[in-house]
This record gives C-alpha cells, sequence and structure tokens, in this order.
C-alpha cells in the first residue's frame, strides 16, 4: 500500500495552516504558490480537506483558509481519511476461496486467517496515526512545544524579508 501524492500535499496544506498566524487566512495562491503542480489538483486536495472539517474556508477579499480545528486534535489518521478514504490493505476478492475451492473448508479458513492478519496490521497501522497529531509532529521538527507562527501570505509579497523574517523566528529571535 502506498499513500498517493495527494495525501504529501494535504500533509503540506495542514503544516502550512498550523504555522499559519490564526487571525489571518492563507490565500489559495499562495498555497500553490508554495506547492507547485496543478492548481486544479490543489483545489481538490483542500476540498477534501474543508469536507472532512481539517480545513476551514474563508470567504471575502480577506479569505483563504485556516485550520478547521486545532492542530493537537488533526491526527494523521484524519488526513489519510480525508484524502484517501478509510484503508484496508487486504481486499479479500475471494481469489484463494476460487483456486482452491476443491478442499473447502481449507480454503475458507485460509482466507479468514489472511483477512484476519491484514485487519490486525490496518488496526496498529490505523492506532499509531491516530496518535499522532500534526501539532505533535510540529513539536518535534521545531523541537518546541512552542510552535513558532508566522502569516505565509507575506511570502509572496517580499520574499527576501519574509524569508529573514522566518530564519530568525526559527532561531529564537524577535
Amino acid at each position: 500500500m502506498q499513500l498517493t501524492r495527494g495525501f504529501e500535499q494535504a500533509a503540506c496544506i495542514l503544516a502550512l495552516l498550523a504555522t499559519q498566524d490564526t487571525n489571518v487566512p492563507i490565500t489559495s495562491e499562495v498555497i500553490h504558490t508554495r506547492l507547485g503542480g496543478s492548481q486544479t489538483y490543489m483545489r481538490k486536495i483542500i476540498r477534501k480537506l474543508v469536507v472532512a472539517g481539517l480545513v476551514r474556508s474563508v470567504s471575502g477579499n480577506q479569505g483563504g483558509f485556516t485550520l478547521g480545528r486545532n492542530s493537537r486534535q488533526i491526527t494523521v489518521w484524519d488526513a489519510v481519511v480525508a484524502t484517501e478514504g478509510d484503508i484496508q490493505t487486504y481486499p479479500n476478492n475471494g481469489l484463494i476461496d476460487r483456486v482452491f475451492d476443491d478442499v473447502e473448508p481449507l480454503a475458507n479458513r485460509g482466507t479468514q486467517v489472511l483477512t484476519d492478519i491484514f485487519v490486525a496490521a490496518d488496526q496498529q497501522y490505523k492506532h499509531v496515526l491516530q496518535e499522532t497529531s500534526v501539532h505533535r509532529i510540529l513539536v518535534h521538527i521545531f523541537q518546541s512545544q512552542i510552535i513558532p507562527t508566522v502569516d505565509w501570505n507575506e511570502s509572496t509579497v517580499n520574499y527576501p524579508n519574509f524569508t529573514a523574517k522566518l530564519k530568525a523566528l526559527l532561531h529564537g529571535e524577535n
């Protein structure tokens, strides 16, 4: 199983929003500029995040996007489900029963054993991702319980000044 590129984009969008000044929504243009790629695809990803309640759309001239809830309450699992749907790694298409139909009930038992193994693996995978919040990831990245915030919208207006401010903020300078 491999997550799609959409998940990685969603993770980047959530990281941008989690480090954004909470009073200022990030415009879709800024998100697109930072992500690159197809603007249509980016909008589809954001729409999935909005529908899942992870991101809030703010309309108006000063509109854009903000987190739908606190970064401590948004888990990696939430982002996976929003972009990929509920994960089931073993689809059980009935092939085992068909290939070994002449040795029933062993084929049924084999199908059940294999299904149970993957159900258990899926549950462990889900549990780990449900225990990991966006905030927790940022704490590991910044090595601080306090997550610095910026206005990412400024990055498209005066990039050299913005990057200087960002680097100073990341190094604990005001």
